[in-house]
């Protein structure tokens, strides 16, 4: 069954204006004093310290609109626990006004009053989805359709999930579930929210991917094709929605402390392992993803399209560069 939890009816700003007007770079002209000098030095006394206060001012006007959501519109599916938890809360920080989705009522629940109750009042409004189901996808962008006034600035494919097995030992069942909420639930959901993108006049796509899709992981390779064909799809979209003004992004996380991967870490030999492959030989906390996922959604990334992002701390990249010598 579909629910909609709303703690406040919302009447979502427009999103800013693509330009701003041009910059005036020419300074006021000064009034000029002759002295009694035969040298006739001049001296500025005009109002060119308020040109330049003024000048000042708008600089960083631009500048704080480059580095706000402030207006804009999100929907971040799985948004209650782990990384998309974070990603909603550095949104909403960041003044976006966001939706989102879990299949979990109490916990959509306990976390909605949360984000209400907190300090920040982060404008957070929730919907009880699976996004495994066709039927729910499209409940889901109906409702933030109707929420936003037909109109979405940001798409974080955020849901994913994994069963580790070897490749001979998967059944049907198992492969279908993962190719099923990994892939197919965020192709569709891309689909479902393309109108509002083009709507907004500016859209940015997150997915949340995995070095397991550019890396080989054990008993991870249903997971890691995935996640591979997420990372196509990140690039298809960046160039194929560019007309519409709508940016396709992912990032590509390694080892995150979250509730999904408590169990397999619980091991300290494989722990150890884990650090020895990381350069930075820790693991990563979800703030350090979802300040990524805010940035290429903010206005000062513009002109990043086509991207996939990993967030690793060197795991992908480290090829033999053992700890001892």
């Amino acid at each position: 069954m579909y629910t909609n939890l709303f703690r406040q009816p919302y009447q979502a700003a427009p999103p800013p204006s693509k330009s701003l007007p041009p910059l005036d770079l020419q300074p006021p002209k000064p009034a000029l004093s002759h002295s009694n000098s035969p040298h006739k030095k001049l001296s500025i006394t005009g109002s060119s310290s308020l040109g330049l206060a003024a000048t000042s001012n708008l600089h960083s006007s631009r500048a704080s609109s480059r580095w706000s959501l402030q207006g804009m519109t999100a929907l971040v599916t799985g948004g209650t626990r782990g990384i998309g938890h974070a990603i909603v809360e550095e949104l909403a920080g960041l003044g976006a006004t966001v939706h989102t989705c879990a299949r979990n009522e109490a916990e959509l629940s306990r976390c909605l009053k949360s984000w209400e109750d907190g300090e920040e009042s982060f404008r957070v409004t929730g919907s009880v989805c699976d996004v495994s189901s066709g039927p729910h996808r499209e409940k889901l962008v109906d409702t933030v359709s109707s929420l936003f006034n037909g109109k979405l600035n940001i798409l974080v494919n955020n849901v994913g999930t994994n069963i580790r097995k070897s490749i001979i030992d998967f059944t049907a069942e198992e492969f279908s579930t993962l190719v099923t909420t990994n892939f197919e639930s965020v192709f569709h959901l891309c689909q479902l929210a393309y109108p509002l993108l083009k709507a907004s006049g500016s859209g940015s796509i997150v997915f949340t991917s995995s070095v397991s899709g550019f890396v080989s992981l054990k008993s991870m390779s249903v997971q890691g094709a995935t996640k591979g064909a997420i990372n196509q799809l990140t690039k298809n979209l960046a160039c194929e929605w560019a007309k519409d003004n709508i940016r396709s992004n992912a990032v590509a996380p390694w080892y995150i402390k979250t509730t999904m991967v408590e169990q397999v870490l619980s091991n300290k030999e494989y722990l150890e392992e884990v650090y020895d492959r990381t350069p930075l030989r820790r693991l990563g906390d979800p703030a350090e993803v979802s300040s990524l996922v805010a940035f290429l959604c903010l206005p000062a990334s513009s002109y990043i399209t086509g991207q996939i992002i990993c967030v690793d701390g060197g795991m992908s990249v480290n090829g033999f560069y053992p700890s001892h010598d």
